[in-house]
């Protein structure tokens, strides 16, 4: 892995995405795309799917819009529903290295929260299924806002409730969009790309991008030494 630059402060916070990041959902949730959109005979690639990781319902409808009618829309979104919360129920697996992260901050008595663009009860529900729901102190989510990501207000909200300068908070995150609402919000983020990895005009942000979640607890580790 390239050298990456040391973080600038110990945070004072740190803000977890959830599906990408934390939990491995992001294969579930576009194989059941691709799944319904075939049985309903739409016009999908994967490459369109992949567009759509890390945004919230209403931006992947209005996408859909520009393709499809609404009535399909709405076929499409109650067909994936349901095919999705079936599949979750069967339990999904956490991404390697989240469960070290998280006991690592929490021995330290560093706050955490979850910005997510997975609306409740389905966030809290899944956080629960997956044994995560416990090391966090708050929940946030695309219901608790205006404008999910790639607008910053996830990630403002979480560190109000924090109680936190958002200048002071670290966010990890995998998805384009969730980078952009956390650099919009002013935070120092680190990108572990999933499924989607970074392009020239998202590197030019300036953010952290790292191979796995064990790098991004690495640029923790020297900070929490000091402290």
């Amino acid at each position: 892995m390239t050298a990456i630059a040391a973080l600038p402060f110990l945070p004072e916070a740190v803000i977890f995405d959830m599906d990408g990041l934390m939990i491995d959902s992001e294969r579930v949730s576009l194989a059941c795309w691709s799944q319904e959109a075939q049985e309903l005979a739409l016009p999908f690639t994967d490459e369109f799917w992949l567009g759509m990781v890390g945004l919230g319902d209403r931006d992947c409808e209005q996408r859909l819009l520009q393709h499809i009618d609404a009535d399909a829309v709405a076929a499409l979104f109650a067909r994936c529903h349901d095919l999705y919360e079936a599949r979750t129920q069967q339990g999904l697996p956490l991404r390697p290295g989240i469960v070290e992260i998280l006991q690592l901050l929490q021995a330290h008595g560093i706050p955490r929260a979850v910005a997510t663009s997975t609306r409740q009860p389905r966030a809290s529900r899944k956080l629960a299924a997956s044994g995560l729901l416990g090391y966090f102190d708050h929940v946030v989510t695309s219901s608790d806002v205006a404008h999910p990501k790639p607008a910053p207000d996830i990630y403002l909200l979480a560190a109000q409730k924090l109680g936190k300068a958002p200048s002071r908070c670290l966010a990890l995150e995998d998805s384009p969009a969730g980078i952009r609402a956390a650099v919009g919000a002013g935070m120092t983020a680190i990108q572990v790309p999933d499924l989607v990895h970074p392009d020239d005009a998202l590197r030019a942000l300036g953010h952290r991008i790292v191979d796995s979640l064990q790098d991004a607890q690495a640029l923790l580790v020297p900070l929490l030494r000091r402290a």
